[in-house]
C-alpha cells in the first residue's frame, strides 16, 4: 500500500527587497496517519505551559518568559521517529545576479529553490500533500505555479506523487507552528542575530540534540535535520 506523507512548508524573508539578506525555506514532515497524535500531543505541550490549546506557536512569539514552553516543542519533534525536518538557507539574497540568467527573475528563481528545498523529500513511490502557510493575496496563484513546478521536475504529469498543494492559515495547524520555529531558528543563526537570551536558549537546545551548527549543509540522507546551504555560483 502506497504510504502518504503530509508537508508543511513556510518560509523566512523569501522577498526580493525586505532589507535581509539570508533567506530560509523549510519544510516538517510526517505520515498522514500520525497527523492526528502529533497536532494533540503539540497542545498537549501548550496545555501543559498554562497556555491555550490553540495559542499559535511562532518564532516571534519566541522570549525568555516562554523559554521552556519552546524548549519542550523542540524536544517533542526531536524524540518523535515520525517528524522530520529539511531547510534550505540562502546566506546572501544581495548576491543573486538574476539578470545573468537569460529568462530568469526572483520569482522563477524562488520556485527553483522550494524545488530543490523539496525535492530530497520527496520518494517516486509515496504519496504527498503539502500545506503552505498564507502570506498574501498572491498566495493561491503562487501555490498553482508551486504544485505544477514540482509535479514537472518530478515527472509527476499525472499529478499523483503530488496530491495535494494547499493554501491553510499557520494558526489551524500545529506541524506548521512548528515548522515556523525550526526555521526561525536557522535563520537566526544565519543572520547572525543573538540578542533574544530565549531564542539563544532554543537554538543551543537544537544545535545540542541534532549535532548540527545550523549553518552548514549535512549529509543527503539526514532524515531528522536535514539542511542544505545553497550557494549563489549555483543559481
Amino acid at each position: 500500500m502506497t504510504e502518504t506523507y503530509n508537508v508543511y512548508c513556510d518560509e523566512s524573508c523569501h522577498l526580493e527587497n525586505d532589507n535581509q539578506r539570508a533567506m530560509v525555506l523549510g519544510a516538517i514532515w510526517c505520515p498522514l496517519d500520525k497527523t492526528r497524535e502529533i497536532a494533540v500531543r503539540l497542545r498537549e505541550i501548550k496545555q501543559k505551559h498554562g497556555l491555550a490549546p490553540h495559542f499559535e506557536v511562532k518564532w516571534t512569539k519566541v522570549s525568555p518568559a516562554k523559554t521552556e514552553l519552546y524548549i519542550d516543542l523542540v524536544d517533542y519533534f526531536f524524540d518523535d521517529d515520525d517528524l522530520h525536518f529539511r531547510a534550505l538557507i540562502v546566506p546572501d539574497k544581495s548576491k543573486l545576479k538574476h539578470d545573468a540568467f537569460p529568462g530568469q527573475d526572483h520569482d522563477k528563481w524562488y520556485y527553483k529553490m522550494y524545488f530543490d528545498m523539496l525535492k530530497v523529500i520527496f520518494r517516486p513511490d509515496a504519496r504527498y500533500r503539502i500545506y503552505l502557510d498564507i502570506k498574501d493575496t498572491r498566495g493561491a496563484k503562487k501555490a498553482a505555479k508551486l504544485r505544477d513546478v514540482l509535479c514537472n521536475n518530478m515527472y509527476d504529469f499525472s499529478r499523483e506523487v503530488i496530491e495535494r498543494l494547499q493554501l491553510v492559515h499557520s494558526h489551524e495547524i500545529e506541524q506548521l507552528q512548528l515548522a515556523d520555529l525550526l526555521i526561525g531558528a536557522v535563520a537566526y543563526v544565519n543572520r547572525g542575530l543573538s540578542d533574544n537570551s530565549g531564542k539563544m536558549a532554543l537554538i543551543k537546545r537544537i544545535q545540542k540534540r541534532s549535532g548540527y551548527n545550523l549553518s552548514k549543509t549535512t549529509l543527503l540522507r539526514e532524515d531528522k535535520m536535514n539542511l542544505f546551504r545553497w550557494h549563489s555560483m549555483e543559481i
